[in-house]
């Protein structure tokens, strides 16, 4: 019972606003709304999304081209109905700077899933490095957060581009549970990119595999 009980609090929270960070914080911490859309992505190398009030969210379908709400070193298809938005850049004294950084990694553009019907994010997390392995980053990644646990890498292909991916739980403190999550990186010379799949739960975290698997199948370098 406590756990469907927080689970309908944060499904009411998640409803009426948006959410940035990664682990608990990314779906949980409904107090700390993300940066409006429209601003610029969180990397020097990734370009700079539209100014306020352009209507150009994705571009012959895809999103993280020039020209994108979300500029990116790949760009990829995101799923129906769900919503991409950038993710400034915040100054370091800022009260939520902490949830745009993950270890080494700034998030420039989480792909909101509740307007399909989900409870969760895709987000894109950058990094300037144009040099590594895709695993070393993804190592990285996961070990920056420290209830991660059971981690299971592989070598892969994000579109044709050469790829690491992670299979790894968290856990909730919420919900008083592990859940499920996914990732895989890329190092492109615009910089390294990860793309994370979290969700609240590991149910909900299951029902949004398509789309990151959408996401990961259609990716390429972004022109």
């Amino acid at each position: 019972m406590k756990r469907y009980v927080a689970r309908g609090a944060v499904a009411a929270a998640l409803a009426g606003a948006a959410l940035v960070g990664c682990g608990e914080q990314q779906e949980s911490a409904s107090r700390n709304p993300s940066p409006a859309a429209g601003s610029t992505s969180g990397t020097s190398t990734a370009g700079t999304s539209p100014a306020p009030g352009r209507t150009a969210v994705i571009k012959d379908g895809r999103v993280g081209a020039p020209g994108t709400v979300c500029v990116m070193p790949v760009s990829f298809e995101p799923a129906p109905d769900w919503k991409p938005k950038p993710v400034p850049r915040l100054a370091a004294d800022s009260p939520l700077a902490s949830w745009t950084k993950h270890g080494p990694f700034d998030l420039a553009c989480e792909i909101d899933a509740k307007p399909a019907g989900h409870l969760g994010y895709l987000r894109a997390w950058v990094q300037n490095s144009s040099t590594g392995m895709p695993r070393t980053a993804l190592e990285s990644f996961v070990g920056a957060d420290r209830t991660a646990s059971r981690a299971t890498y592989r070598e892969t292909k994000a579109g044709s581009l050469p790829a690491a991916e992670v299979v790894y739980e968290t856990y909730s403190k919420l919900l008083d549970e592990s859940k499920q999550e996914h990732a895989l990186a890329v190092v492109t010379p615009r910089g390294t990119l990860v793309l994370h799949l979290g969700g609240l739960d590991t149910q909900e975290h299951q029902d949004m595999l398509p789309a990151y698997e959408l996401a990961k199948r259609s990716m390429r370098l972004a022109s």
